[in-house]
Formats: structure tokens, sequence, C-alpha cells
């Protein structure tokens, strides 16, 4: 696996994240917690979750080699639970979300050739063991972040807030 892809898409994610994030910044509470429907019902619970398997990917592959970045106190705590709601105020959120993703692009400059090729052993949230192809476990939970965003675009979109967060173009 080539590293300059994933180098690509850690950035793509940062600043697609930056454009979504301007865009959330104007919704009121009310919009911010509102039950659109869908699995995770607001765009609260869409950003929360996505920022939970971020951070608890990053936690996992903390297992994987000796990254500086995991010796970082942000990484300190456990793993979220998958239940947990985070961000009460979308400010909390705004505030964060720049912070792991700036986390994200640390980790993944440590990444090297030999780590993407690798496999990883982890353990899930219900206590599976795996193991898989350590590349094709970030490049997964970089896709994962492309996914959720689609949904907090159809919510935005619900709301009447115009948004675009599809296109390489931006990191191109």
């Amino acid at each position: 696996m080539q590293k300059d892809i994933f180098v690509f898409f850690a950035k793509y994610n940062q600043v697609v994240n930056q454009k979504m994030d301007e865009v959330i910044k104007t919704l009121s509470k009310e919009e911010w917690e509102k039950n659109l429907g869908g699995y995770f019902n607001s765009v609260r619970g869409l950003c929360s979750h996505l920022y939970i398997c971020d951070f608890n990917w990053l936690k996992r592959y903390s297992h994987f080699r000796d990254f500086d970045v995991f010796k970082e106190t942000f990484f300190a705590r456990e793993p979220y639970s998958f239940k947990e709601i985070l961000f009460a105020e979308k400010d909390e959120y705004l505030k964060n979300r720049p912070i792991l993703d700036e986390k994200i692009i640390t980790f993944i400059n440590e990444v090297n050739e030999k780590d993407l090729n690798s496999p990883l052993k982890y353990t899930d949230s219900a206590g599976n063991l795996y193991e898989r192809s350590f590349g094709g476990l970030v490049m997964q939970s970089l896709n994962h972040d492309t996914h959720h965003r689609g949904m907090i675009s159809l919510c935005l979109e619900m709301l009447g807030r115009e948004n675009d967060f599809s296109s390489f173009g931006v990191v191109l």
C-alpha cells in the first residue's frame, strides 16, 4: 500500500471536516439536536459517532507499535463507549474536531509502508479478537468519515443548509 494515498485521505478528511463545520456552526441548538430520523437521529449524534469512531480506532492503532502521537495526553483516556452521545453544545464539538483531525494527520505521517502492509491484531468493543491488514483498517477508518459526512450532508439539507463535501478538489 502506498502511504501517499493515506496522507491524501487524512488531509481530505481534515479539509472537508473544516468545510462541514462551517455549515454546522450556523445551526441553532434545536437544529443541532433535532431528531431527523435514522440510526444516529441528529447532526449531533452523527458528529458524536464520527468523533468516537476516529478516537477509538486511533486507540486501537496505538497497540500496533510505538507511535509518538499516542504519547500525548490527548490519548490518556480509555476509548469512548459507542453508546455515548458527546457534545451537548455544538461549540464543544467545533473546538474538539479540529484537534482530533490534527492527531489523525500526525498519526498518518508517522505510519510507514511496512506498517501498512502488516497485520494488526485487535479486540473490538464487544471483545471479539481480529487480525486484519493494518493498512486496510486505516483506510476503512478514513473512509468511514466520508460515509457519515454524506449522512450529515443529508441532515443539513433537511435543515435547509446548502452544503457540498464530496469533492476531492479541495486538496488536489
